[in-house]
């Protein structure tokens, strides 16, 4: 049996039962849902940022309660804006943790590439946009490099900021895509969330390399051709080291293009694609060029 609890970041439990019934009607038979509010008096909304200051050690206080003591193996902070999410996923070791708005957006990217989100108020669109539009983050040898590239991406409307802090970028990020010329590894493998994605596209020779063995080892690996993908340090290292073989390689980008090979078949897969350039990609780059 699956335990989830939903919690109810306000200070009142009127809400606490038609929000069960509601979710116990759609939950899986194996799944226990319970809800429940926070301790004592409170506000009874989160309408004003100030509220969410008064709330946020009590929600972070259920979500340990909920981890530690009750064996919860899932929470939901239910509220749409998806307030705490960052730090209770701190707090919570292994209990998954989430809010509406990212389960929503998740769904909604396996059905199209568009999404709107529409907000009852003016005042609740910076919250979305700090909790749940994507962010960019830019991290390169050189700081300053990165900062340029950012506020470049920002004056072109983007969320994008500089980070000095790789491990913890590849630890957070759903997306991560390489453009260097390393000769040693940068994201190491082990830090790659469940559900992520890695983009190798620096390496091209069998001394540069961009990512770990780890990286390979535990993505399914897609490639734009194997000829060339099998020549790049990324791949051709762990090859020799008999990390992975041949066979390691999923499918190439016509397999996917095609879709002779679904991709991703799972939430929790983590997938890579090492591109090495080939000469269809750079015709049908100069196509797009002179239309």
């Amino acid at each position: 049996m699956v335990r989830m609890l939903w919690i109810n970041p306000v200070g009142t439990d009127a809400y606490d039962a038609p929000i069960g019934a509601e979710l116990r009607a759609e939950a899986a038979p194996t799944t226990r849902v319970d809800v429940c509010s926070l301790p004592g008096a409170g506000p009874q909304h989160l309408e004003w940022n100030a509220l969410e200051a008064v709330v946020a050690g009590p929600t972070m206080g259920v979500v340990r309660w909920a981890s530690e003591q009750q064996s919860y193996d899932a929470a939901v902070i239910g509220c749409f804006y998806d307030p705490f999410l960052r730090g209770a996923r701190e707090l919570a070791g292994p209990m998954a943790v989430t809010a509406p708005a990212e389960a929503c957006l998740h769904i909604a990217a396996t059905i199209g590439e568009r999404v709107s989100i529409l907000v009852g108020r003016r005042k609740w669109i910076p919250e979305m946009h700090e909790n749940v539009v994507t962010r960019i983050e830019i991290w390169g040898r050189r700081p300053d490099a990165a900062e340029a590239v950012a506020e470049q991406l920002r004056a072109e409307g983007f969320p994008a900021r500089a980070t000095t802090d790789l491990d913890t970028g590849v630890q957070t990020a759903d997306i991560i895509s390489c453009v260097t010329g390393a000769t040693s590894p940068l994201v190491r493998g082990d830090l790659l969330a469940p559900g992520s994605h890695l983009d190798l596209v620096g390496s091209f020779q069998p001394d540069m390399r961009e990512s770990d063995d780890a990286a390979a080892s535990r993505a399914t690996i897609f490639v734009d051709t194997a000829a060339g993908a099998l020549l790049s340090g990324d791949l051709a290292q762990p090859l020799a080291d008999g990390v992975i073989t041949e066979s390691s390689i999923a499918a190439d980008l016509r397999a996917l293009a095609t879709g002779d090979h679904p991709g991703r078949t799972s939430a929790d897969e983590i997938t890579l694609f090492k591109s090495a350039g080939f000469a269809a990609a750079d015709l049908a780059a100069a196509r797009l060029a002179l239309r």
